[in-house]
């Protein structure tokens, strides 16, 4: 009989329990042809003495702050706030899940501070102490565009043709995730690219940063910060080299290396892979080599095969693979493929993308670390 009871509680508790709860998808504020903004819902439960309520039968959103209380309807440019009726602009709208009203309304009578963020493409909205920043997207809202595409390009730089495999992922689309991920989920162990995209259910995979490849022990150290769901996997010694971060909402940027800790401290760091040097900034090719601590020739003027990451305007990451091109040859690509930020990745042997179950570039040897895509 307790046999029976302990089953039966048991049976209970997986109803209520999920086994995995997916992570939200990432937030963003949402500009339309017609240069209107509109942010989610949820983000207003960020900020303190904010309270919200949704009624599905008839679309009511309730938002209330101290004596403030703002009633919309979505579908519906009719409005209340303390139960006096007005017309806003634009109408609150649902897509794929999430509800958005709109920014101008909602920051106007909830006293939100809204700073725009040029060299991110994000708008920083800040209430009291309390500072949100959120990734901006003009045009078709994510879930309605191709989350990942691939392609096989040829760039002229100078008088020199580079052939290049690439892969562009929507960051923002709802059902894409990023991760680090670590060569048998342990620091100082190496494995094939392929291997640790398919142990962590991967659809993209490109290898990461440098690590000491040459040694003869079996402990191979990776070099560089690596940060995977906010923890520190690996911490810098302390050099310049450049950081590519991305926070929750995936919003992400290229951060040097002394700036990085302070970043971390702040809590809105959800990954982050430290690498170099930087190619790409603000769709200009920036290349401070010796600045970011480089000695090795095989970065200062060599040619190998390379792979680098860049970031578009509107929020896509650009994952690329070529072979024989210099660094300031690399810069030059990265640009022509559309970053408006890049920085190049370890090269040579490592240098590896991953598609779709198969290599699109195959690495020379196996790697310590790796940028992973999930789709969902």
């Amino acid at each position: 009989m307790k046999r029976v009871t302990t089953l039966v509680m048991l049976s209970l508790l997986l109803l209520v329990t999920p086994i995995y709860a997916a992570a939200p998808s990432p937030m963003l504020v949402y500009v339309d042809q017609s240069n209107h903004s509109f942010i989610p819902l949820r983000l207003l439960s960020s900020y303190g003495g904010i309270t919200l309520s949704m009624t599905a039968a008839d679309k009511k959103i309730e938002i209330t702050q101290g004596n403030t209380r703002l009633t919309l309807f979505v579908g519906q440019t009719t409005a209340k706030v303390n139960d006096q009726p007005v017309r806003m602009p634009d109408a609150p709208f649902t897509n794929n899940g999430s509800t958005y009203v709109p920014l101008q309304f909602i920051s106007q009578h909830l006293n939100l501070q809204v700073s725009w963020q040029k060299e991110i493409s994000a708008v920083r909205i800040q209430q009291g102490a309390t500072s949100v920043t959120l990734p901006v997207l003009t045009g078709k809202l994510p879930g309605s565009t191709s989350p990942i595409t691939t392609a096989h390009h040829t760039f002229k730089v100078g008088s020199r043709t580079f052939s290049a495999k690439v892969v562009t992922i929507s960051m923002l689309h709802p059902k894409v995730s990023l991760n680090v991920a670590l060569a048998g989920n342990t620091i100082g162990k190496v494995e094939d690219l392929s291997r640790i995209a398919k142990r962590n259910q991967a659809i993209v995979a490109i290898n990461g940063t440098f690590f000491d490849a040459y040694t003869k022990s079996s402990y191979k150290i990776p070099y560089g910060y690596l940060v995977s769901h906010g923890k520190m996997l690996k911490k810098s010694s302390g050099d310049q080299r450049t950081v590519f971060s991305y926070d929750a909402n995936h919003l992400a940027e290229l951060i040097s290396g002394p700036a990085f800790e302070q970043r971390l401290s702040q809590g809105n760091v959800d990954g982050a892979l430290q690498a170099g040097p930087r190619l790409v900034t603000n769709g200009q090719v920036t290349l401070n080599v010796k600045a970011e601590g480089f000695k090795d020739p095989k970065i200062r003027t060599g040619g190998a095969a390379r792979s680098a990451l860049g970031i578009t305007r509107d929020h896509k990451l650009i994952l690329l693979t070529t072979g024989g091109a210099t660094i300031p040859q690399l810069a030059q690509i990265m640009k022509q493929a559309g970053a408006y930020q890049a920085m190049n990745l370890d090269g040579g042997a490592s240098s590896g993308l991953y598609y779709n179950g198969s290599y699109l570039t195959t690495p020379g040897r196996q790697i310590s670390n790796a940028l992973i895509v999930k789709y969902q």
